[in-house]
């Protein structure tokens, strides 16, 4: 039964980082031994997994179906360990968290003093920007990543869902007219996102994966929502912004959220990542276990 695990990790391992050396070295083996548990696997499977050349992996449609099950397993299987070692383990040390710039500060900030006070033992050191950081490179603990996961090598959790709002302050819609259309919003002074994935500042997309875009224009682009939606309130223009950052905003009458002919993008979820070639931490995992609780308590945001 080890050798079989052995096996399942060495073959989930080597597709999620790319090859089998990454995968061995990871596994603390060699390259060759790495090479002979995915043939055992293979073998007693009686199914070829993965295309080999010397250059890269590739799925075969068995494997691609075998990746998503085996996946499963051992994130259940180390769920499983987690829960028990967790009752043993003493809970300490500093811990690094990275989240997005207004997340960390509207959502987690607010929850340290809780968790410190049910986990005493854990210092944290919260690093907030609005790019996507190597948490290896970088010794990150765990980073909060908002919206689409691109690294599918990283081990997620997911903590909420997100939806897009589309808003902009009473006064503004008093002057400029409240758009019904997407196609209104050429008419509009639109406020850009810098770090928006794939389009930038100069397109929104509608629909739930996006497929529609719209060009815009505006007055003012930023690198952090925030600071779009601030300008959306004091009645610069339309902000396009999730709806933890606008909820707040719109339950107070200073923002409008617009319903258009098409709904806003599905933005993903928010999720907790940790590389898979470090095994979380107790206070890692306490963490992003508080973090799962706490989220969907957040009233009115997702």
């Amino acid at each position: 039964m080890s050798d079989r695990l052995t096996g399942i990790e060495v073959f989930v391992l080597s597709m999620r980082l790319g090859s089998l050396s990454a995968a061995a070295r990871s596994m603390g083996m060699s390259p060759a031994m790495a090479a002979k548990h995915l043939g055992h696997l293979e073998e007693r499977l009686g199914a070829t997994l993965v295309h080999r050349t010397t250059r890269r992996l590739s799925l075969t449609e068995a494997g691609t179906e075998y990746l998503e099950k085996a996946g499963r397993i051992l994130a259940d299987l180390r769920e499983a360990e987690n829960e028990v070692s967790a009752r043993s383990v003493v809970i300490e040390g500093l811990l690094r968290v990275n989240a997005p710039v207004t997340f960390g500060v509207m959502h987690l900030a607010p929850l340290i003093a809780e968790f410190a006070r049910r986990q005493p033992g854990v210092s944290i050191e919260l690093g907030l920007n609005d790019r996507f950081v190597d948490l290896l490179e970088e010794r990150w603990d765990v980073a909060i990543r908002i919206g689409r996961l691109p690294d599918s090598t990283l081990i997620a959790r997911k903590l909420a869902q997100v939806r897009m709002t589309l808003c902009a302050a009473p006064d503004y819609l008093e002057r400029r007219g409240k758009p019904v259309s997407i196609h209104d919003l050429g008419h509009h002074n639109c406020l850009g996102y810098t770090l928006a994935p794939l389009v930038g500042d100069s397109i929104w997309g509608f629909g739930v994966d996006g497929g529609t875009r719209v060009p815009i224009r505006g007055t003012l682009n930023a690198n952090n929502g925030e600071a779009l939606v601030q300008a959306a309130r004091a009645g610069l223009g339309i902000a396009y912004a999730p709806r933890f950052m606008t909820a707040a905003a719109i339950a107070a009458g200073e923002l409008v959220e617009l319903e258009l002919d098409l709904p806003p993008i599905g933005l993903g979820a928010v999720h907790a990542v940790t590389h898979p070639t470090r095994r979380p931490a107790a206070k890692t995992r306490a963490w992003i276990d508080f973090l799962a609780e706490q989220m969907p308590t957040i009233s009115g945001c997702w």
